[in-house]
């Protein structure tokens, strides 16, 4: 097992057909030692680079240099990736999405209003407002009790930064230092302490300020990290809700000693212009617990055109809904037209 973290980018204006191609898939940048978003601040000072100066090619088809401007669409990763690089402190803080402000404390959310706004989108987060909260916790971390403050505030107030966490760290054990005091002498007063953990953190910044030991992609331009990191559909749908509701289907099936017409119905259905694998009634039937993504991906797509006779209508409909978020998840992407 040798856990590291791997960069790759790829030309989002090529067509999508283009894109799923491995061609089309470039390595930048590995570590098994660097962090994530140490790795992503070498990605946004080159991106940086590249957009301020400019790369001068040769366009083949207009036979004549072309200079090319890069950007970042969006940023692809799983959730806990994406968790990181929106600076958020994931699912179980108060303020639980990494795009919105929904959620609350665990008081509001266990009253009837509080419980139901869950399910509605709250406020955007945005990038300006995550760095103002990643200043206040850093000048929180100054006063006193700044060790149950670190266990607390990102809870709080979903938001953490991974990026500046060993200045946190260092802060939070110099001011227990400097309160603790020397033994025979008293207690600096708390004017003091803050004051030599403001020049504490002047030391650790150098000359440089606060904005460039937090998150990178927070300060991008043109890009909103918090929304610009679509949702990962492998293990939020496919692993997620379409795995376990699957299995409650095939129960159901079971139950009703109806999975033998199902598996027969799913080998004779007509793939053509399904553009995918050979679905493998077979296969699906015998380790219908020991799917992939790939299989609940197929499945999703013809779910309907099999069961509509066999479950109830309530089940009809969820696999409606779980086809419409396949679908919708890997619907060709579209670039908006106010960026050219």
């Amino acid at each position: 097992w040798n856990k590291h973290h791997v960069v790759y980018l790829s030309n989002t204006s090529m067509p999508r057909e283009m894109l799923e191609k491995k061609f089309s898939v470039q390595f930048f940048s590995s570590s098994p030692h660097a962090a994530l978003m140490e790795l992503m601040k070498g990605v946004t000072d080159s991106i940086h680079e590249a957009a301020d100066s400019g790369v001068i090619t040769w366009d083949c088809k207009y036979e004549q240099e072309v200079m090319l401007l890069p950007y970042v669409l969006f940023v692809a990763g799983d959730n806990p990736m994406h968790t990181e690089e929106c600076s958020h402190s994931g699912l179980k803080s108060n303020f639980l999405c990494r795009m919105c402000k929904v959620g609350g404390t665990q008081a509001q959310k266990k009253t009837n209003k509080g419980y139901q706004s869950i399910f509605k989108c709250g406020p955007p987060q945005t990038p300006e407002e995550t760095q103002e909260q990643i200043h206040r916790q850093v000048d929180s971390f100054l006063e006193s009790g700044g060790t149950d403050k670190v266990k607390t505030v990102a809870t709080n107030s979903g938001i953490r930064d991974s990026t500046s966490t060993s200045i946190v760290q260092h802060l939070v054990a110099l001011g227990k230092q400097l309160r603790k005091g020397e033994p025979g002498k008293p207690a600096l007063p708390e004017t003091e302490v803050r004051q030599q953990l403001r020049q504490g953190l002047e030391t650790l910044l150098q000359v440089s300020t606060l904005d460039h030991h937090i998150n990178p992609l927070l300060g991008m331009l043109a890009v909103d990290i918090h929304q610009d990191t679509p949702t990962e559909i492998l293990h939020t749908v496919l692993l997620g809700v379409a795995k376990y509701f699957w299995g409650q289907t095939v129960w159901l099936l079971e139950k009703s000693h109806l999975l033998t017409k199902f598996q027969t119905r799913l080998e004779s259905i007509n793939k053509d212009g399904l553009n995918m694998i050979q679905l493998g009634a077979e296969y699906i039937c015998q380790f219908k617990g020991s799917l992939i993504g790939k299989h609940f991906k197929s499945l999703a797509r013809v779910m309907l055109y099999i069961i509509y006779d066999l479950v109830l209508q309530d089940v009809l409909d969820a696999w409606s809904i779980i086809g419409d978020l396949v679908v919708c998840g890997t619907q060709k992407l579209t670039i908006p037209r106010s960026i050219w």
